[in-house]
């Protein structure tokens, strides 16, 4: 695992359900880990790409969940496909170990939509969840009572100016990584 980039994925979706909701914006922040004996591992970012989607069914989406992504009409003006934007995820996260806060949502959402559309996953096999990781790390805490990505940036210090979009979420998930590998 240590040989591999990571790559920090962020979704935002009209709703929960993978099966019946879409991805509305997407966001990669691609990082090299490099290990030396006895000291702290080193993660230098590589790359950095965001795109929003222009959805196929606003119909089905629930308003709550467009609401928390920012969704508007007009802020939507110009956004790509899905299909576009899965095919540069692809090329973005090739080789790569996917990170996420909750990454068995977005790995959800991101399998779903890459098996509809007949885009293949290039990423490695392994998953990294910051969730569990920070549940690993911080159960007998006291300050910590919940595990959201607002709540450990928080409690860690990490500003997030911008929650909610996508690119803001996986650059904050990248700073949380962080601060849990030197616990």
């Amino acid at each position: 695992m240590k040989l591999h980039d990571l790559v920090f994925v962020d979704i935002e979706t009209t709703g929960l359900d993978a099966r019946m909701h879409e991805i509305i914006d997407i966001a990669v922040v691609r990082v090299r880990q490099t290990w030396t004996d006895g000291e702290s591992p080193r993660f230098d970012l590589i790359d950095e790409w965001s795109t929003k989607i222009q959805p196929e069914n606003i119909a089905s989406a629930d308003p709550a969940s467009l609401r928390i992504a920012g969704y508007t009409v007009t802020g939507w003006t110009g956004a790509t496909t899905i299909v576009a934007a899965l095919q540069e995820f692809a090329q973005k996260t090739d080789g790569a170990i996917m990170v996420a806060h909750n990454v068995a949502f977005d790995a959800g959402f991101l399998d779903t939509a890459m098996a509809r559309y007949e885009i293949k996953n290039t990423m490695h096999y392994h998953r990294l969840d910051t969730v569990s990781m920070a549940y690993a790390v911080l159960h007998s805490t006291p300050d910590v009572g919940r595990y959201s990505l607002a709540e450990l940036c928080k409690y860690f210090g990490i500003e997030n100016k911008n929650a909610h979009s996508a690119l803001a979420d996986a650059r904050a998930d990248f700073e949380l990584f962080k601060k849990l590998m030197v616990m």
